[in-house]
This record gives C-alpha cells, sequence and structure tokens, in this order.
C-alpha cells in the first residue's frame, strides 16, 4: 500500500480502535474529556502529519456513526452535508480546467507523501491507482473505485462535466458525504496545478485513460 493510503488506513484503524476501546472498556456514558485527552496525549506531530488530523468536522463525524448516517433523519443530512462540502470547493483561479495529462499521470501513479518521514515541502502522490484503474496497461490496481478507462468518453467533455469531476476531486464529499475518496484539494493534499493535471489526465484524449 501507498504511504498515503497507509496514513488514511492507519488513521482510520487509531480511530476505530480508539472509539471501540472507549465502548467497551468504559461503556456507555464514557468520559469524552478523558477519551479526548488520551487522543491529546497520545500522539504528536511529526514532518507534515498533525494532531490536528484527529479531530473531525461536521461531515466526518455524521459519517463515523453509521447508526446515524443509514437512518431516515441520516438521509436529510447526509444531502445538508453535501451541500456544504460543494460549496467548500474552490474553483480553478485561473478558469482553467486542464493542465498537463503527462504530469497528471505521474501525479495519480505516485503515492508518496503525507507520512511523518517526508518533508513537509515534498510535492504529494494523488495515489490515484490505489483505488482505481487508470489504463487498460495496468496489471496492478486498486476495486475500491470505478475504473477510470475512457472517462471523458463516458461522461463527456462539456462544462457540466469538466465541473462535476472538479467537485470530486477537490472535495469528494461534496456528491457523497459518505466517499472513501480522499478529499484531495480540501485537505491540501494536492495543489490547484496538480488538480488541472490529473483532471487533464482523465480528459485528454492522447492521455492514456481515453486510449
Amino acid at each position: 500500500m501507498s504511504s498515503i493510503g497507509t496514513c488514511a488506513a492507519l488513521a482510520a484503524a487509531v480511530l476505530a480502535f480508539a472509539v471501540d476501546a472507549r465502548a467497551q472498556s468504559w461503556g456507555p456514558g464514557a468520559d469524552d474529556k478523558a477519551f479526548a485527552e488520551m487522543l491529546r496525549t497520545g500522539f504528536r506531530n511529526a514532518g507534515p502529519v498533525s494532531v490536528d488530523r484527529l479531530v473531525q468536522d461536521d461531515t466526518q463525524a455524521f459519517c463515523s456513526d453509521p447508526a446515524v448516517a443509514n437512518s431516515a433523519a441520516g438521509a436529510k443530512r447526509a444531502e445538508q452535508l453535501e451541500a456544504a462540502n460543494l460549496a467548500a470547493v474552490k474553483w480553478p483561479s485561473d478558469g482553467r480546467f486542464l493542465g498537463d495529462w503527462r504530469a497528471g499521470e505521474r501525479i495519480a501513479q505516485s503515492g508518496r507523501g503525507l507520512t511523518w518521514t517526508d518533508a513537509p515541502s515534498q510535492a504529494n502522490g494523488g495515489n490515484c491507482y490505489n483505488c482505481h484503474q487508470i489504463s487498460l496497461a495496468e496489471i496492478s490496481h486498486g476495486t475500491l473505485g470505478p475504473s477510470l478507462h475512457n472517462y471523458a468518453k463516458l461522461k463527456g467533455t462539456d462544462e457540466r462535466a469538466l465541473r462535476d469531476a472538479w467537485a470530486k476531486i477537490w472535495n469528494s464529499k461534496s456528491s457523497n458525504a459518505c466517499s472513501n475518496m480522499p478529499r484531495a484539494g480540501h485537505m491540501g493534499i494536492l495543489k490547484e496545478k496538480d488538480i488541472q493535471d490529473i483532471m487533464a489526465l482523465l480528459f485528454s484524449p492522447d492521455s492514456p485513460v481515453n486510449k
């Protein structure tokens, strides 16, 4: 697994273990202050990894409670959270959705970055291959997300298609509140230019995605 995937999986496992331990050891009505103190003292900042990543925003908190997220009332709340995440999407500052597909392929195939041993100034990879098939030439790729092969042929290349893809990459929870896809732009994993380059990989007729 790539470093970004490892980091995300580790964070999820830590939180899941901590919540499960709280439920089993402390039981219902457990002292949330003690739990928060355990998180505060049990982790430290290191490199680009900071303890503020343990603090859940409203969307993360909602999706961490399956009983609520899967309830009838949860469906309405999910719509509200999706709208809020969509409103937080930052569109291309120069109005350009597409960059260089070759640079986009390098980003999509890279899982580097966001581990405590990395330099904060290091460019992060997109780790796209860990969940998606990018081209037919690949012999190893993840299947958590759909194949991206022929993306532009299937989705089209009009402005709506471009905006939908940009929003999904920038903040995946803008269309699915509990999406497993990282919020690449929203969380600062990728810069605007990186996303423009990945967009070009998805939409350029010359890229391996559309061959």
